[in-house]
């Protein structure tokens, strides 16, 4: 068997991590109770591009962690390589679970076999309960072994059952020890290579025992295994109650309902939910496990207010687990209940920028509040040091012509002086506990300077982001959609999810829809682009009008087609789906424009990509042939709040006409998509004017199948959703 290499990495899907690691480290089979995460000199890159340089990654036992960071700094692939046990140096013994944008991640605890186990039929409960593989295999096994224990026909059949299922174990610790002996050198390696040896003969001896002649097995052995197996059932049956398996249904139920699920919803079919309530019950899989390091991923996405209220009081309950959690980007706002749920669960926070890790001890809000308040300090004191030394400087020169012209030496020696005090005095006036500064204390250790540099916190810049503007003459005038008594209803559907609904789309119109998660706003987007057909009433679209649409599915049908592909660039997608239309040029400059630039879009797999990019991507495949009507549904659910105000400023200019889906997270951000298009202050409206604008728009909420107009547009709906905050978001 061939020696691992030294340098320890992993890398699949072109991700690269690289962690410091030496004899001291510990593992699973060293310290099976460590549930501590304590990384050196990590090293994290996507297709060659830097997103860790010689970062420290430290997760303390039951700690809450909230991660911050714009889109594409690497905060979703930095949990992912963690909870798919990329990084060297994490213990093996851990249960890691991420709830991510694509769904579950889990490392090598999670079965496959059963984490791909899911039934069509099955219901939004059975769904929930059924994502603990833990206790689904603990359950399969347990079945298993009681129904060959009662078999009372073939007295054989217990000794098949508990020699497959020892086989299956072997088999599981095995492909562990592997990825175990892959990850080691030196003497732990070669100990380590040595178990996977006799292990690999346990394997071997375990496919003899089950190949064995029914013939050749004694009575000695069918009274020695058939003990083995009634303890092995027992032994299942303990860890089923430490898993507290009998109280699992009452669990689930109690996620669910938090969650917002009625009593009739949980027993739905899993398929009839939209995209909204499947997030919802993700997440309630998610929470129902008992895990050691629980990640969430963008976790309050198509979370109504209630909901959110309650998983904050959940996650903070949860203190036998380290929880980390992507929280709303800094420094801007996502939304004011987005930083309320993260503030609430932070004990720490986790700051990804400048490709490092920032650690500090308290939420968002206060993390802000002392970097404004540390950034306008230390601004003052660069500012008060660059007087003072040019003050010194003017003398230095005024004695420097003062000595040349008078041959005095004595000036030349206050030049020198002076020089001296300038050399010794720049930098950090103040010390490591707020008093003078001190050499021998503040700055140990070789320095060119004999004062630490003033180092004023860098401002992150400005998101930019460009898209063709101008759609292709229609010819002739006319609606781009029309809906007129609209009435929709699913198949089997007792209610009508669809009513009587009136709508009408005009070239260059602002059109905003509002309403709850199950309210029917998918399927308005449906019967609008053409992709459903309306029960009764009439639909007609343009003839010559072109009509994209994002949807809630559009990241996920990217992330289907980059499974399948794993060499899928954006730039390859991209040229694919424009079938000639765009050069390579012309292709480079539409991604670079929405934040795909260079070896990104080029070399970059779509796998890799940040949720955040997959809808740069996703928008570029709609616009590169600039649509009349461009349907955003839930498009900023994962983009950064400066990524949401770039993409608001750019759609500004567009000339064609949009149809904005928003749920309740848009409602507390105060903005419509209208209004959005109206903000701009004195100096940008002179700039402006003259230029195209946007006709004036409107905004409707979306309430029980049927559209109504809201005057005061989505400030309106926000205050309505208040006001009826304790129903808003139950299922009915």
């Amino acid at each position: 068997m061939p020696l691992p290499p030294k340098d320890k990495k992993k890398s699949v899907e072109g991700i690269v991590v690289t962690a410091q690691q030496s004899r001291f480290h510990v593992d699973a089979v060293d310290a099976p109770a460590m549930k501590e995460i304590d990384i050196k000199d990590l090293n994290l890159s996507v297709g060659g591009r830097d997103l860790l340089s010689h970062a420290n990654l430290t997760l303390r036992e039951n700690k809450h962690y909230v991660l911050v960071g714009r889109n594409g700094t690497g905060k979703s692939t930095l949990i992912r390589a963690l909870a798919e046990g990329r990084i060297p140096g994490v213990p093996w013994s851990l249960h890691m679970l991420l709830l991510g944008p694509i769904g579950f991640v889990s490392g090598s605890t999670l079965d496959e076999n059963l984490a791909a186990l899911r039934f069509e039929d099955s219901t939004v409960l059975e769904h929930v309960m059924r994502s603990d593989a833990r206790r689904e295999r603990a359950l399969a096994e347990a079945k298993y072994l009681s129904e060959a224990l009662e078999n009372t026909k073939d007295p054989l059949a217990v000794i098949g059952a508990i020699r497959n299922l020892k086989h299956e174990r072997l088999t599981r610790a095995y492909n562990e020890m592997t990825k175990i002996a892959a990850r080691r050198s030196g003497a732990r390696g070669a100990k380590a290579r040595k178990d996977l040896i006799a292990a690999e003969e346990r394997v071997v001896a375990s496919v003899a025992l089950l190949q064995q002649p029914r013939s050749e097995i004694d009575a000695t052995t069918i009274q020695k295994e058939t003990r083995e197996a009634v303890d092995t059932l027992a032994d299942i049956q303990a860890s089923l109650d430490a898993m507290e398996s009998a109280s699992a249904e009452v669990h689930a139920c109690t996620v669910l309902y938090g969650l917002g699920f009625s009593p009739e919803a949980i027993l739905r079919p899993y398929t009839t939910l939209s995209g909204g309530w499947r997030t919802r019950c993700s997440l309630a899989s998610a929470l129902f496990q008992k895990v050691d390091i629980l990640l969430l991923d963008e976790c309050t996405n198509f979370l109504d207010l209630p909901a959110i209220v309650w998983l904050q009081g959940f996650v903070q309950s949860l203190t036998e687990t380290t929880v980390v959690v992507i929280g709303p980007e800094t420094p801007s706002q996502k939304s004011t209940h987005d930083r309320d749920f993260a503030d609430a669960v932070a004990d720490e926070l986790i700051v990804l920028r400048e490709y490092k890790l920032e650690y500090f001890k308290g939420n968002l809000s206060l993390y802000e509040a002392e970097r404004h308040a540390k950034t306008k300090y230390l601004t003052r004191m660069q500012a008060a040091l660059d007087k003072k030394t040019k003050h010194i400087e003017s003398s230095i020169a005024s004695a420097l012509s003062a000595a040349k012209r008078t041959g005095d030496d004595k000036k030349l020696k206050q030049v020198a002086s002076r020089r001296k005090k300038i050399e010794e005095r720049s930098g950090l006036e103040v010390g490591l506990k707020g008093g003078r500064f001190k050499l021998n204390r503040d700055l140990a250790g070789y320095h060119l300077a004999n004062r630490a540099e003033i180092d004023i916190p860098t401002v992150d810049p400005l998101v930019k982001i460009s898209v063709p503007s101008e759609p292709p003459d229609l010819r002739f005038p006319g609606a781009l959609v029309a809906l007129e008594k609209v009435s929709f209803w699913y198949p089997g559907a007792k209610t009508m999810t669809i009513v009587d609904v009136n709508l009408v789309i005009h070239p260059g119109e602002r059109v905003g829809i509002a309403g709850l998660n199950g309210s029917g706003k998918s399927t308005l987007v449906g019967l609008a682009t053409g992709e459903l057909k309306a029960n009764k009433g009439n639909v007609t679209h343009h003839t010559r009008a072109r009509v994209q649409c994002f949807s809630q599915h559009s990241v996920e049908a990217l992330e289907e087609k980059s499974k399948a592909d794993g060499e899928l660039t954006a730039l390859k997608e991209l040229m694919t789906v424009s079938a000639g239309e765009l050069s390579e040029q012309e292709a480079r400059a539409l991604l670079s424009g929405l934040g795909l630039p260079g070896k990104m879009a080029s070399d970059v797999p779509v796998a890799a990509l940040s949720s955040g990019q997959k809808v740069r991507l996703a928008l570029a495949k709609l616009i590169y042939s600039t649509p009349h009507l461009l349907v955003l549904d839930e498009v900023t659910t994962h983009l950064d709040a400066d990524t949401v105000l770039a993409l608001i400023e750019t759609l500004k200019a567009y000339q064609g006409a949009l149809l904005v889906i928003t749920h309740d997270r848009c409602v507390v951000e105060g903005e419509s998509p209208n209004e959005a298009t109206e903000e701009s202050d004195e100096e940008e409206e002179e700039e402006v004017r003259g230029q195209w604008q946007a006709k004036p728009g409107i905004v409707y909420r979306l309430i029980k199948g049927q559209l109504k107009a809201l005057d005061g547009g989505m400030r309106k709906y926000e205050s309505i959703a208040l006001k009826a905050r304790n129903k808003v978001g139950v299922l009915r």
